[in-house]
């Protein structure tokens, strides 16, 4: 069995096995086996082989009535001539396959012989615990099921070069268990917050990814061509004007998950292409949402945490609520907010109209804005207001923002003709808000880069 360095200038090592493998790939060819089949579909996982089998005594080695199919990954292996025991890895966990040579017979354990770590198996036969109490199936028969002719990475839970591990996520995945867990509990996350809203009569929706027009944020875009209109489009780098749209329409309570695009530079927080929530609420409040984020974020925090304080690079953060409000103007600026809200969440309220062309304007103040952004762990995670329904209001801060892009505001929104006439058309009172998921993963799983809670991040050419 081989396997290959992980760094990236073991090229010499890497073609030697890839040679070899390769020829193992033919030597299975001239023997008759296809080495890349598609006819084994295995009756259990893993996970369920491996309960069934717990239940059985150690030590006897006695084989249950029971036959298990099962397929994965050779993770591990352990060779003794006429016989061997293999780790097979699946989507629900690792189990052990004792394969004998008088049991499968010549040709068949033969075969083994040019099998590799990272090759998938498919066995199948009955289970039974070793004299150490390790849950075992016995294979009576074993399958090729895809020659891997290029060596995974040295030691398990041992690919370590960062740039690799983005780069080859695949990789990294099979390599890192924990990597592997994180990502799982970052679907979990987005079904719980689809579990959260559509408890609460949220009606989920897909609206388009290409624009005519550039807005519902403030953000340089991406540009592209449809050639059969001969019409420039842009990659959204928000949903939210199409979702106001809806609530013209009637739809009261709505929300999306999905990618937004904004033509910006990479950091630890940012990726040119991320994942947002974003969700309107007819008859609802800045304060309003304020309460229910609170809901929100609490309830994933004891869901993957157990409680309401949670780890997050050294510091503790406290989300219990509620959470300090504080005032655009108290707060003293962003960066005073991410540093208020290293361990511990913070509302910034009542934003500068000038940066809200979206939002409603204060009633008893002309000049704010009824918006609020939320800080936790140094980041900003979540941005809302109420929304602005006023369509000559609108209108004129359309016309502000067509001024600032003459002026060279690459960032600037484009004149909406259409959303002003759906608000001419009439839209509820209303409050909308935008979440960042790769940002509330980040904090719920402790990482510190959004490269490490996005599957393929966007990187430099090699």
């Amino acid at each position: 069995m081989t396997t290959a360095d992980d760094e990236p200038g073991a090229t010499e090592s890497e073609d030697r096995l890839l040679r070899e493998r390769t020829a193992k790939v033919a030597e299975l060819r001239a023997r008759g086996v296809n080495p890349y089949p598609n006819d084994f579909s295995p009756a259990e996982t893993a996970a369920e082989a491996l309960a069934a089998i717990e239940a059985l005594p150690p030590g006897s080695e006695a084989t249950t009535d029971r036959r298990f199919r099962i397929a994965g990954r050779i993770v591990a292996v352990r060779s003794f001539g006429r016989a061997a025991f293999v780790k097979l890895r699946d989507r629900s966990g690792e189990l052990q396959v004792h394969l004998k040579r008088d049991v499968l017979g010549e040709e068949t354990f033969g075969l083994f012989s040019l099998c590799d770590a990272g090759d998938f198996l498919g066995v199948e036969g009955p289970g039974f615990r070793t004299r150490t109490g390790e849950p075992t199936v016995l294979a009576q028969g074993m399958r090729v099921l895809g020659k891997a002719v290029r060596p995974l990475p040295e030691k398990w839970h041992g690919l370590r070069d960062q740039e690799v591990r983005y780069r080859r996520r695949y990789l990294d995945l099979v390599a890192n268990a924990e990597v592997a867990r994180a990502f799982r509990l970052r679907s979990r996350i987005v079904r719980s917050i689809r579990a959260f809203l559509d408890a609460r009569d949220f009606l989920e929706v897909e609206t388009p990814i290409m624009h005519p027009v550039r807005g519902g944020a403030l953000a340089k875009p991406f540009v592209t061509q449809h050639n059969a209109l001969d019409l420039r489009l842009y990659l959204r780098i928000a949903p939210e004007l199409y979702l106001k749209r809806l609530v013209v329409g009637g739809f009261e309570r709505v929300y999306e998950i999905g990618r937004n695009f904004r033509n910006e530079g990479l950091s630890r927080r940012h990726n040119p292409e991320f994942t947002m929530l974003e969700f309107y609420q007819a008859y609802a409040t800045g304060a309003d949402l304020m309460t229910l984020t609170e809901e929100l974020l609490t309830g994933l925090a004891r869901e993957i945490h157990g409680g309401t304080t949670m780890p997050y690079q050294g510091k503790t953060i406290d989300l219990t609520p509620p959470w300090p409000r504080m005032t655009h103007d108290e707060i003293g600026g962003e960066e005073a907010a991410e540093q208020l809200s290293q361990s511990r969440p913070v509302f910034v309220h009542r934003w500068p109209v000038e940066s809200s062309p979206l939002a409603r304007r204060i009633d008893d103040d002309p000049r704010v804005a009824d918006r609020f952004e939320l800080f936790i762990g140094g980041m900003e995670v979540a941005n809302a207001f109420s929304e602005l329904n006023d369509p000559a209001d609108q209108r004129a801060r359309f016309a502000e923002q067509i001024e600032r892009a003459r002026g060279g505001d690459a960032e600037a929104m484009e004149y909406d003709e259409d959303y002003c006439r759906a608000l001419e058309h009439g839209m509820p009172p209303t409050a909308g808000e935008g979440i960042g998921i790769d940002r509330i993963v980040m904090l719920l799983l402790d990482q510190p880069s959004i490269r490490d809670v996005i599957l393929f991040p966007l990187l430099r050419p090699e």
